[in-house]
């Protein structure tokens, strides 16, 4: 059965859990959990008094949720990938939705306008290149901003001329793609065959599974030591191109149409 860390793997939203409150551990101190698979990390943080606060999944793959200690005022960050646990880190209490030293929300109303007043700042310091928010408040609410406009598809709206909103809105997009990566891309009814869980794959494996899949090979080319691979479903009119580089699955994507997809 899924546990909630394993579940985090494909979402980007858990139900916060409740512990029972015991002495907090920062993050160094937790360090016996990295490498653990979801079931453990999860008994391991309810037990020390942690419970789940919120996720978010990049597009590289890795995941990175938040947890909270009410007891000792203590926020980490979890970071997965593959269904281990990587590492665990101190987080800001604004990770956690908590703020210290004065109000964090009118800070970003000032700034950003009233339409985010009263709001607490949305994005996490794994958003952040450097996994940091930035100590700027007018800086932060910038990035804020601009993920936001990134994260829900709007128009690109730099009016400050700030790199802030600028890296903010790259941010927002890479997590709404991340949000969508089950998505196809297409519309309305039309039957549809999956094929992002495939990247990474081993290639023969995965030409074994596009088959299997209703696939068919319909072209195929090199290009220094990359290979590319045209398949085609004709049930679901997808022209697929793999792109395969040592030996595995390097990228899948639908590219619409090719002279031999029909």
């Amino acid at each position: 059965m899924a546990t909630l860390l394993s579940r985090l793997i494909g979402t980007a939203g858990v139900a916060a859990l409740v512990a029972t409150p015991v002495l907090a551990e920062k993050a160094n101190q937790l360090i016996d959990i990295n490498g653990s698979y979801g079931r453990d990390a999860e008994y391991a943080l309810q037990s020390r008094g942690f419970s789940h606060v919120s996720t978010n999944k990049k597009s590289s793959g890795y995941v990175y949720s938040y947890w909270w200690n009410e007891r000792d005022d203590n926020c980490v960050q979890v970071e997965v990938y593959n269904g281990r646990v990587q590492t665990i880190n101190d987080a800001s209490d604004q990770d956690c939705g908590h703020h210290k030293g004065g109000n964090a929300a009118a800070a970003v109303g000032v700034v950003a306008g009233a339409a985010l007043l009263g709001a607490l700042l949305s994005h996490k310091g794994s958003h952040h290149d450097d996994g940091q928010h930035s100590s700027d408040q007018q800086a932060e609410a910038q990035y804020e901003r601009g993920y936001t406009d990134g994260l829900h598809n709007a128009a690109y709206h730099n009016y400050d001329r700030s790199d802030a909103y600028s890296n903010g809105y790259s941010a927002g997009v890479d997590q709404r793609n991340a949000n969508l990566s089950h998505h196809s891309g297409r519309g309305g009814y039309a039957q549809h065959v999956a094929i992002n869980d495939l990247e990474g794959a081993r290639a023969a494996g995965g030409m074994d599974e596009l088959e299997r899949r209703g696939f068919s090979q319909v072209d195929n080319f090199t290009s220094g030591n990359t290979r590319y691979s045209i398949q085609w479903r004709s049930a679901s009119q997808q022209c697929v191109q793999v792109t395969i580089a040592d030996g595995h699955f390097y990228d899948l994507r639908d590219i619409g149409q090719h002279p031999n997809c029909r």
